[in-house]
């Protein structure tokens, strides 16, 4: 990023108040192009390109199935976009025309990790099945859903994660009579805010 400051070679020819203007905007431009700088590389990940490593990976690769390009990798699956990771046995990757990706994991145990926008903090998930889809910027658990955001931790039979607003939903099993099964009910931990981040939120 480059920016550039109009009249800076004149400055010596400026009364104080114009100077001290001067230093003041100069300030303010450094200050903006540091802040722009972090928030694009926080939010950077939905622009990365998705890396997969796996044991096997099927000739559907380059094969068109109506207007998708189906991939399809197992054994030890590694998918990487940015600070996103997830980790399963199998992964079934789908490409539409326009080029958004959408991902399905499946695995005894299936892994999810994401650095959290603007702050130091991840978000860490687990379940038998993962769907993720690149164009809503979302992710779905399915089956024994575990997901755990700082202190915070719930567990449900579903779960949906809306990676752009930081915000999940938890659902339990339902039984054919339409009841939650007293196994599957939603299980919530959450840590008490401390006072200094409410004062900062406020402010």
């Amino acid at each position: 990023m480059i920016v550039k400051l109009k009249y800076l070679t004149f400055i010596g020819f400026l009364s104080l108040e114009q100077r001290a203007m001067q230093l003041i905007f100069i300030s303010l431009a450094f200050v903006m192009m540091a802040l722009s700088t972090a928030v694009m590389g926080e939010r950077a990940d939905r622009d990365q390109p998705i890396h997969l490593e796996a044991d096997h990976a099927t000739v559907e690769d380059y094969k068109r199935k109506g207007d998708f390009r189906t991939s399809i990798f197992t054994g030890n699956v590694v998918l990487t976009q940015g600070t996103l990771v997830i980790r399963a046995d199998k992964v079934i990757m789908k490409e539409d025309p326009i080029g958004y990706r959408y991902a399905t994991a499946y695995g005894d145990l299936v892994s999810f990790r994401q650095k959290r926008d603007g702050v130091d903090e991840y978000i860490e998930a687990w379940s038998k099945r993962v769907e993720y889809d690149d164009k809503t910027d979302k992710i779905e658990l399915f089956g024994k859903a575990r997901l755990k955001r700082g202190g915070d931790e719930v567990e449900g039979d579903y779960i949906s994660y809306d990676i752009a607003r930081d915000f999940f939903q938890v659902k339990g099993k339902l039984q054919p009579n339409n009841e939650v099964d007293s196994d599957r009910r939603v299980r919530a931990v959450i840590q008490p805010r401390t006072k200094q981040a409410d004062e900062e939120s406020q402010n």
